[in-house]
């Protein structure tokens, strides 16, 4: 991003320089002058590869520095670490998806006390971000997804299991509360096996307590994961233990990842959305901000390649931009 057109020289300066001195100079100041943004995710995943994607086509899209450290696990106080970290390197900008909403508050605090504008996903109404992205309206996602699993468990219904990130994430229990509303709607013949599993973002806890699931309950009708590895895991479970096409599992997994899963018919669906729109979506608002241009967040914003959201409500702008992988159509979005 250019501050300036031109560099306020000294006359004589000027004169040395030259015009071809003072274009190079010139070209010099503007690069050095880029907008630097740190991209802090939850995890090191599948997922946040692509979120990774589209962080880098929107920093050459729009001339800023852009770098991404993702956690090794999904460990709030190491996400926090990481982004103290990138508060002290100077950044100008945060774009975080945060593990604990409400944990991440001090170091937001700090960054915008520094003047570092903080964006965040998959976080509504994050308190001390100045914006907050959504690519989906998170109630009917929540909703769909049930959906999709009464669908494949049937009209007779039976036992299902939630599965979340933790318990903390913000939007998978968002989705998982909207997910039960709607069965106590539409499906009174589901029932819901015990509280929710905490264990969706990472696939081999996933996959050890899906099979715990599968022993403790053998009349289970399906699994519902709100968490890029909690599909995944649940998938290996049911396909161990020969169930493949028997046991509902949907879930938020990328397609790339879900592929073999959805093949083998031990995973039925995955419901997702692009998170490269998303972080290109962040990346293009944290510039609007630090270049002065807040009023220009507004409801009608039209933000390119994503259009205009459906909604801009407290700090977060919400697009309704769904994708349901199946089976049948996976092929077309293995690139994540």
């Amino acid at each position: 991003m250019r501050r300036r057109d031109t560099l306020a020289l000294g006359g004589a300066a000027a004169v040395w320089l030259g015009l071809n001195g003072a274009s190079s100079l010139i070209s010099i100041a503007r690069a050095a002058a880029k907008y630097t943004m740190a991209s802090i995710p939850k995890v090191r995943a599948p997922w946040f590869n692509e979120f990774e994607n589209g962080l880098k086509q929107a920093a050459k899209d729009f001339d800023v520095t852009a770098y991404q450290q993702a956690p090794e696990s999904a460990d709030e106080a190491l996400q926090a670490r990481l982004i103290g970290d990138a508060i002290n390197q100077g950044i100008s900008a945060l774009l975080v998806v945060p593990n604990d909403a409400k944990s991440l508050v001090p170091v937001f605090t700090k960054a915008q006390a520094q003047k570092i504008v903080v964006i965040t996903h998959e976080s509504p109404q994050q308190p001390n971000a100045d914006l907050d992205v959504e690519m989906i309206d998170n109630k009917a996602f929540g909703r769909k997804s049930m959906d999709l699993l009464a669908q494949k468990i049937g009209a007779a219904g039976g036992e299902f299991v939630i599965f979340v990130g933790s318990l903390t994430v913000p939007a998978h229990n968002i989705w998982a509360d909207a997910a039960l509303e709607k069965a106590k709607e539409s499906y009174p013949n589901l029932k819901q096996v015990a509280n929710r599993f905490p264990v969706s973002e990472d696939q081999s806890a996933a996959h050890q307590t899906a099979l715990d699931i599968l022993t403790a309950h053998p009349d289970l009708k399906g699994f519902l994961c709100f968490g890029s590895q909690g599909g995944p895991g649940s998938a290996q479970a049911v396909g161990e233990r020969g169930l493949a096409g028997k046991i509902a599992v949907v879930g938020t997994t990328s397609p790339n990842q879900a592929s073999q899963y959805l093949k083998a018919d031990s995973m039925t669906a995955s419901i997702l959305w692009d998170p490269g729109e998303a972080a290109y979506a962040m990346v293009y608002l944290a510039k609007l901000l630090l270049d002065g241009k807040k009023s220009e967040v507004t409801g009608s914003i039209d933000i390119p390649k994503l259009g205009k959201p459906i909604a801009f409500t407290g700090n977060t702008l919400t697009y309704d931009r769904p994708l349901i992988v199946t089976k049948e159509n996976v092929d077309q979005y293995t690139s994540f």
